[in-house]
């Protein structure tokens, strides 16, 4: 290669389009190391949920979805990219080796959805019920899962009321589980300036229950705000892979954002209800609905889009070793 490093400037937008993924209570769990022109992305052993994931499942997601992130911030500049998915066994931590390389014909497909990244955000607002997703969309976001190898299958009436029912199940089990309660309670409510969800993004409580929206509220004053209705009748999809591996559950994260910018340029915005994938006999219950073989990763519900709060990131320089650091 003509430069044996990355403009600091350019690893800086890509660190910072990762950053912006998605991530289970936004706990952001991700570590970075750059060395010339490879970029390593591992997971932050501090940042675990020893309650909710106790597998790692939903970190290795989160890493795939900042993952992709990157890519397309690479295409964005300019770069092309290489990247191997949990490429050494003996290394577990380690989930992704991307490789930047200058290239004079970027993905243009990724080009065009690194300007989605700053718009992405997670909707817990209810959509409007006259208005369902159009199905060119609907097809788009099948396609969007496909090209990173997963399945996006999308649910009838009847599924949905199952999954509602799940929901039910997973919220009975956890009356009783204080260390789920209380590893909510570190993440969820309140101010959060960088890391976490804050109240303000909780959306309204849903009139009826279950709903087809997860209510994250922990504490009295949150489990107090504004009431409405949510459709009855949601847009749920079930995003899945063939096999199960770490490498799976990353390739999972890269298909998941994908759809979720896909969605974000057609005007449609997601939330997730994932409860019952917490939980490994709920978790089969679900990959049952979509009537195909293999591992339900995500189950999201869409929604029209409006403008609305992202929640908080940390600076860059907080996910690089400090020798890193600018």
């Amino acid at each position: 290669m003509p430069d044996q490093h990355l403009p600091a400037d350019h690893v800086d937008s890509m660190l910072e389009a990762a950053i912006a993924a998605p991530s289970m209570h936004n706990t952001q769990p991700w570590r970075f190391e750059v060395a010339g022109h490879v970029i390593d992305l591992f997971l932050d052993g501090t940042r675990t949920l020893p309650a909710e994931d106790p597998t790692g499942r939903a970190m290795r997601i989160a890493a795939g979805a900042a993952t992709f992130n990157l890519r397309c911030a690479a295409a964005a500049l300019g770069y092309g990219t290489w990247y191997g998915l949990a490429p050494y066994p003996e290394q577990p931590d380690l989930l992704a080796r991307i490789v930047i390389e200058p290239t004079s014909t970027p993905d243009e497909a990724l080009r065009a959805l690194a300007e989605q990244i700053p718009h992405r955000h997670t909707d817990r607002r209810p959509s409007d019920p006259t208005t369902p997703l159009a199905q060119p969309i609907r097809v788009a976001l099948v396609h969007a899962a496909y090209a990173e190898g997963a399945e996006l299958t999308w649910l009838g009436e009847p599924e949905v009321h199952t999954v509602l029912d799940l929901v039910l199940d997973t919220d009975l089990r956890e009356i009783g589980d204080w260390h789920r309660r209380a590893e909510r309670a570190h993440w969820v409510g309140g101010d959060r300036p960088t890391e976490g969800i804050p109240s303000t993004a909780l959306g309204p409580r849903s009139a009826s229950y279950p709903a087809a929206v997860r209510d994250m509220a922990t504490r009295p004053a949150d489990r107090m705000r504004q009431e409405t209705t949510f459709e009855t009748h949601p847009d749920l999809a079930v995003l899945s892979t063939d096999y199960d591996q770490p490498a799976d559950q990353v390739a999972a994260g890269a298909a998941l954002e994908r759809v979720l910018l896909t969605a974000t340029r057609a005007g449609v915005s997601a939330s997730f209800l994932n409860q019952p994938l917490e939980f490994d006999d709920l978790r089969r219950k679900v990959q049952l609905l979509t009537q195909r073989p293999g591992h339900a990763d995500m189950i999201i519900r869409f929604a029209h889009s409006r403008p609305g709060p992202g929640t908080a990131r940390r600076q860059v320089a907080d996910f690089l070793p400090a020798k890193e650091q600018p």
